[in-house]
């Protein structure tokens, strides 16, 4: 009897410790996909920040467009952008739905935009805009510097048929209405 009890328990503790390490392999191939998506704007590199996209989201936007809209926004001589830091609130537990495995990620992304070149109008603009787009209390004006500083919360789904090949989608409320043609219902319920 004691030998059983002792048995079922290491078979529990064993089938609990390896659900855990699922979890955490999922967590951990998940978290680096979104960090090397952040580190190919970080250093520019924007053909690979389209090749880590979800490859649907091109169905509903071109896909040449989308790239001229990062070069224009990253490597704008006007506004100078860097990303400085990108910390995960949490990252979900990845649902299989039709053959795909969806992850909702919430991360607080810091971002640093140098207007320092732009007239006090212009600037005006850009605050108005970041704010707009951010989240008000997300963005502060550092004069002495002529930059904003953005520290958001955003989100992002990570998609994979395999859980080991991660690809990324935005999933901020301005694309609502295209991610409803991409994503499956049962998650942009979740959003």
């Amino acid at each position: 009897m004691k030998t059983k009890l002792i048995t079922s328990l290491f078979i529990l503790i064993s089938l609990f410790s390896f659900a855990q390490t699922k979890v955490n392999t999922d967590d951990q191939a998940i978290r680096k996909s979104m960090v090397y998506f952040a580190n190919t704007i970080k250093y520019k590199k924007l053909d690979q920040t389209v090749d880590a996209i979800y490859p649907k989201f091109f169905t509903i936007v071109n896909k040449e467009q989308f790239t001229q809209m990062l070069n224009m926004t990253y490597n704008n001589p006007f506004v100078k952008i860097d990303v400085l830091d990108m910390k995960f609130i949490s990252v979900g537990k990845p649902e299989l739905v039709e053959g795909e495995n969806f992850s909702i990620t919430s991360y607080y992304l810091k971002l640093k935009a140098d207007v320092s070149s732009m007239n006090e109008e212009m600037k005006k603009s850009i605050s108005e805009m970041l704010t707009k787009k951010y989240g008000q209390g997300t963005v502060e004006y550092l004069a002495k510097e002529g930059a904003y500083i953005i520290n958001a919360p955003m989100k992002m789904v990570a998609v994979s048929k395999d859980k080991k090949n991660w690809k990324v989608i935005f999933a901020d409320k301005e694309y609502k209405k295209q991610l409803m043609k991409v994503l499956p219902k049962k998650i942009l319920d979740k959003l």
